[in-house]
């Protein structure tokens, strides 16, 4: 505002007709007149602008003498950051450094509105409004509005764009239901202010009501920390989450410390950290900290349903031509049938990789690798094995198109292991092991046009592999839990890590259907089955043991409106349905729903004795621009219960958000219990950066 008055002072002492010009700046009025001494008057419909500031007002007057601007209203004024200013009249010094304006009104960033009896400026700066009211709301005449805050005095500050109170107070409807003698809020154009943010009130079974209040505490432009008080009678919690962005890297630490009355006397808390730092050379160093003082504290104050930790340190380097990857990783069980001793929580991992183009044509890949586990368990009732392997490998693949458009493809690999073993009485503390590895796939993409843009891809397959350990076993520590889908149907292997080698010769047959429409709909949908020569060494559920594994039946579809269906399946000779997936998603403006489900049959070698099997719903409704309602659910099929259910429900306009929230956890353990809790959250919109997208302001009618 300093600038558009700047600009109508120079003006003033120009000999100017109704409409005159200087550089950027412009006034319009019906009628102008300057005197002699400079004194300047001007009359009807006068808008004056100047470097995107923009002034409106009934008349305009100058008085050389005192060196005072009078401003008749209503007046309106509009900044480029979005202030806008109106008020009955004003007096003010030329470079708006000092003024008066009375029955005024200022609105922040076109949604925080702060109405007073007199606005006074002062040094330029502040902005002194006395008997104040300020609301963020659409003000009715005859009717109060959803909430203000009325203070007897409120000072606005340009410069730290905060907002002060004195002896305010907040009033729902005209009700009064909170005073404080004393009110910092910032204003919607900072970013980053110091202050509380958001409380929120939760309830649960085991902690009873609760409230908690963050407050957020700016370090500098580029670190932050908030602190979170969690009061309730059980519990007396501080929150905390530490946030520094540098040069190179960034990282994030955030915790819980306190004490409560489900393990009296004994401090409870959790630590979770992660950080990722740019070296140079394409090295990046990530951290990632998981920690928690006992098994159940995540789960009884909802902070993760994790059942295992993981604190690991990452090296690697990324590009074209090649890979470096090191990691070692600490493991933390939180089950209760497992013993950290025995997981093993010690793993290290290092890997080198290197493509080359060769002369003779195809893609050659030369790595080797490092990984190794500790087991510190010292119970002879629970595994103690400790292994480390290093390896080298050489994969090579090319592809050629042959008649009748029929594609190729070769893959060869030949990888050397090298075991240590140690508290195993079963096996050699040292294993050498050869692994030679080949595979010929052969596609035939038949491709026919429908017309109007419609497209049917008919894709028959089928690859003839065959892979060999030689050497002593070892055993498998890396490969417990397959899976047979459509991502490894062509796979050299389908075991995922090293330790296991799917010996002897294979036949993959299967077939791909894909069809395309303009309209964006798709339809895919995958056939396959691997035949081997002799027995794989596979568990019984994985759909891979025996001869012949099972028919893998994959696809999805996706049509127009947002809907999308994802599934696979495994079907046995006998018809009997084996592992199986599927999800279920469907968004458009109103309505957001996805639903999943999974069964898995029993099988003891995966440590799963009875057969596991459940559904998993998330769902949004949007009933209105104001009112929305969301559900989730988990239900476990195989036993029969829920396992977690949840509520929310949702309301909003131009001033407020409020967010009401129920959930249910059914599961249960030796350290965990079921437990209920409840969520309240109300947020003040229009002291918070930003405008609320897609909501509808009041209506006065």
């Amino acid at each position: 505002m300093r600038a558009l008055l700047a600009a109508i002072l120079l003006l003033l002492v120009l000999p100017l007709p109704a409409r005159a010009q200087t550089g950027a700046a412009n006034l319009i009025a019906d009628s102008l007149s300057v005197t002699r001494d400079g004194a300047l008057s001007a009359r009807g419909n006068v808008v004056a602008w100047f470097d995107g500031y923009r002034l409106e007002a009934t008349a305009i007057a100058y008085d050389p003498a005192s060196d005072q601007l009078t401003i008749e209203g209503p007046l309106l004024i509009t900044t480029p950051d979005g202030m806008i200013l109106t008020a009955d009249a004003a007096t003010l010094d030329p470079g708006f450094r000092d003024a008066l304006l009375t029955g005024a009104r200022l609105v922040l960033d076109r949604q925080l509105q702060l109405a007073a009896a007199q606005i006074a400026r002062i040094d330029g700066r502040y902005n002194a409004l006395d008997a104040a009211a300020v609301t963020s709301c659409r003000v009715c005449d005859g009717r109060a509005p959803l909430w203000e805050i009325r203070a007897r005095r409120v000072i606005h500050d340009e410069t730290e764009r905060q907002l002060y109170f004195d002896d305010a107070r907040l009033l729902v409807r005209g009700v009064p239901v909170l005073w404080l003698p004393y009110l910092r809020l910032p204003d919607p154009t900072l970013d980053r202010a110091a202050g509380f943010l958001v409380p929120t009130i939760r309830t649960t079974d085991q902690l009873g009501l609760g409230l908690r209040i963050p407050y957020f505490l700016p370090l500098g432009p580029s670190r932050d920390l908030t602190f979170t008080p969690w009061l309730s009678p059980e519990t007396r919690t501080l929150e905390f989450r530490f946030r520094q962005a540098f040069r190179a890297g960034e990282t994030e630490v955030q915790g819980a410390l306190g004490r409560d009355s489900i393990r009296p006397g004994e401090w409870r808390g959790y630590l979770m950290a992660e950080g990722s730092f740019d070296l140079g050379r394409d090295l990046v160093l990530g951290f990632d900290i998981e920690a928690v003082t006992d098994r159940a504290y995540l789960f009884d104050y909802g902070f993760s349903d994790q059942d295992r930790l993981a604190s690991r340190l990452t090296l690697t380097q990324l590009r074209n031509d090649g890979l470096i990857e090191g990691r070692v990783t600490y493991f933390e069980t939180l089950r209760d049938d497992e013993r950290n001793a025995s997981l093993p929580p010690f793993v290290g991992f290092l890997e080198w990789e290197r493509r080359l183009t060769p002369a003779f044509g195809g893609g050659l890949t030369l790595a080797s690798s490092f990984e190794g586990f500790v087991r510190p368990e010292t119970d002879p009732a629970f595994e103690s094995r400790d292994m480390a392997r290093a390896g080298l490998s050489a994969d090579w693949r090319a592809d050629r198109v042959l008649g009748q458009g029929v594609l190729a493809e070769t893959a060869l690999r030949l990888a050397f292991d090298a075991y240590l073993i140690s508290d195993d009485p079963e096996n050699e503390s040292a294993v050498p092991r050869l692994v030679p590895q080949g595979a010929v796939t052969l596609r035939w993409p038949l491709l026919r046009d429908e017309g109007k843009g419609t497209t049917v891809l008919l894709e028959p397959l089928a690859s003839i592999g065959w892979a060999r350990a030689i050497g002593e076993p070892v055993p498998n520590e890396d490969s417990l839990l397959v899976e047979f889908d459509e991502g490894n149907l062509l796979a050299l292997t389908r075991f995922p890590g090293a330790d296991a080698v799917e010996e002897g010769l294979r036949a993959t047959l299967g077939v791909n259907l894909v069809r395309n429409a303009p309209d964006g709909s798709e339809i895919a949908l995958t056939f396959g089955r691997i035949l081997h020569d002799e027995e794989a060494d596979f568990t019984e559920t994985s759909g891979l043991s025996g001869r012949a594994s099972d028919w893998l039946v994959a696809g999805h579809v996706v049509l127009p409106g947002g809907f999308r269906l994802n599934g696979r399946t495994l079907i046995g000779d006998a018809f009997n349905i084996g592992r199986s997936e599927g999800r279920l998603d469907w968004s458009n403006p109103r309505l957001s729903i996805a639903a999943a489900y999974v069964y898995l049959p029993p099988d003891v070698e995966e440590n799963r004795p009875s057969a596991a099997s459940e559904w998993t719903v998330d769902g949004l409704y949007r009933i209105d621009d104001r009112w929305e309602i969301s559900a989730d659910a988990r239900y476990d099929v195989a036993l029969g219960e829920p396992a977690r259910a949840g509520f929310g429900i949702g309301w909003r306009n131009e001033c407020v958000t409020v967010d009401l929230s129920v959930a249910r956890r059914y599961t249960s353990s030796t350290f965990v219990e079921p437990s209920t809790s409840f969520g309240l959250t109300v947020n003040l919109n229009g002291f918070s950066t930003g405008r609320m997208a897609g909501t509808v302001a009041g209506s006065c009618g």
